[in-house]
């Protein structure tokens, strides 16, 4: 079970979360969606510890955080039980696809490096790159960039994978490649926090989808809830923006 109890984040005079509450089954699929600028990606960066909250509460099985005091320690014992996909890639631009994937591996959990390598190797033959092992990110379309991504935050077999916007960069024709390894992983019961702006994939693939508004969860439900049977007015009014209604 993962936790988010109370979550709250300022950026100077600006609140961008105001007390968020999730929780998180294991094997859930929990896409949140909502117009720019409502704190959806703060949010998963702040389960991450990419932002610090200054309010709240962070639990993922038997390890939680207090975010208004905490040790180094409980910090990094949370990172290590998430994995963080983000919307630019952020691949090593001088390490090959394979030694992307192997870093975390051997900064985080202590891995020979010939053993993470291997690993690595295996996570590319299970997301269908397994001949660009040794290609740079230079050398690989943005879909395969995302791809590697997503088989580096993999590879530390994490409780919670954290994705953000994950195809927003992508031309077009790169977009399915990604959200069908995706979808791939929610078949093997990965448990995700998705924050996208791919209504057919949330409709698809989440157990739960989360519309976010102004620093607030505003409404939650099944996708058939959410896209059939809108409640919230501002629900109702984004989904007509983005031409579900």
């Amino acid at each position: 079970m993962i936790k988010l109890k109370n979550i709250h984040k300022r950026f100077g005079d600006s609140e961008i979360l105001k007390g968020i509450d999730i929780d998180i089954n294991k094997g859930e699929i929990i896409v949140i969606i909502g117009s720019s600028g409502t704190g959806k990606s703060t949010l998963l960066r702040c389960v991450n510890f990419l932002e610090q909250a200054e309010q709240g509460e962070i639990s993922i099985d038997d390890t939680y955080v207090n975010c208004e005091k905490y040790s180094k320690a409980e910090e990094l014992a949370l990172r290590r039980k998430t994995g963080f996909v983000f919307q630019s890639y952020a691949l090593f631009a001088h390490m090959t696809a394979r030694q992307n994937i192997a870093e975390g591996l051997i900064t985080v959990h202590g891995w020979k490096k010939d053993k993470a390598l291997e690993r690595a190797q295996q996570i590319l033959d299970d997301i269908g790159l397994q001949d660009k092992g040794d290609s740079y990110p230079a050398a690989l379309s943005g879909g395969q960039q995302q791809r590697v991504g997503i088989g580096r935050a993999m590879a530390l077999q994490p409780e919670l994978l954290l994705f953000d916007e994950p195809t927003s960069a992508l031309d077009p024709e790169w977009v399915g490649e990604v959200l069908n390894l995706m979808k791939k992983l929610a078949n093997q019961h990965q448990t995700m926090l998705v924050v996208t702006h791919e209504m057919q994939f949330a409709r698809e693939v989440a157990d739960r989808v989360i519309f976010m508004a102004e620093g607030n969860i505003v409404e939650q439900g099944k996708p058939e809830d959410i896209f059939g049977n809108p409640q919230d007015p501002r629900l109702k009014k984004f989904l007509n923006q983005v031409g579900i209604q």
